[in-house]
């Protein structure tokens, strides 16, 4: 039954993602953007923006990091190939690497939607250009990648002192990104808030597909 309950969580989780979307494209929308752009639950959004104030460093700064988590997945990637050439079948390649495939798929299926159903815009302009920001695309990269990196180097990394070091470095690195990302500026609240939904959603999903196919080798 407890994975029941995970996929249920995973469901709830993009319950909660669809409300806030659905908030913001009806909810108290003004055109405080650039360009005139609007933007919904315009008074949090504003006041959150206004405290910040931002800071165009940081927002290079957690792009370039981000590529660490890119680089990441595609270890992961390759790690599916050389078992796959290995093991001269997909069936003998480990099933949490194939859903980890399928997870990353995912995830671009979805900054793809994003990027052409435009929820809310920046509010800055990058390089004189306005550009799509619900929910944070490199927050739900980074929110996606390393936590299902983490679990699989809990299955991969047998040394207990190693594997909780990359774990713990991987935490952080992940939080840096996130909270940079807030601060920086280039980002409404809601933004982040959607994408840690979103991934939060995303990975519990991952996690339950996981678990069902484990508990159905055991038995």
């Amino acid at each position: 039954m407890k994975h029941y309950r995970n996929f249920a969580l995973a469901g709830a989780l993009l319950v909660l993602f669809a409300v806030l979307t659905v908030m913001l494209m009806y909810v108290d929308i003004s055109p405080i953007g650039p360009e005139g752009s609007s933007v919904g639950l315009s008074a949090i959004n504003a006041a959150m923006a206004d405290l910040l104030g931002v800071h165009l460093l940081l927002y290079i700064v957690t792009d370039w990091l981000s590529v660490a988590a890119i680089l990441i997945a595609l270890g992961f990637a390759v790690l599916g190939l050389v078992q796959l050439i290995r093991r001269k079948s997909l069936k003998r390649v480990d099933p949490s690497i194939l859903v980890l495939g399928g997870f990353y798929l995912l995830v671009i299926g979805a900054y793809t939607f994003f990027e052409y159903h435009v929820v809310n815009y920046r509010p800055v302009l990058i390089q004189n250009v306005l550009e799509a920001s619900y929910p944070s695309s490199t927050t739900m990269l980074v929110l996606c990648i390393i936590p299902t990196a983490i679990m699989q180097f809990n299955r991969l990394i047998q040394a207990s002192r190693l594997r909780t070091a990359v774990n713990t470095a991987s935490i952080i690195f992940a939080a840096v990104i996130v909270v940079g990302r807030l601060v920086s500026g280039v980002h409404w609240l809601t933004d982040i808030l959607g994408s840690v939904l979103l991934s939060s959603a995303l990975v519990m999903l991952y996690y339950s597909v996981v678990q069902y196919i484990a508990l159905k080798q055991r038995q």
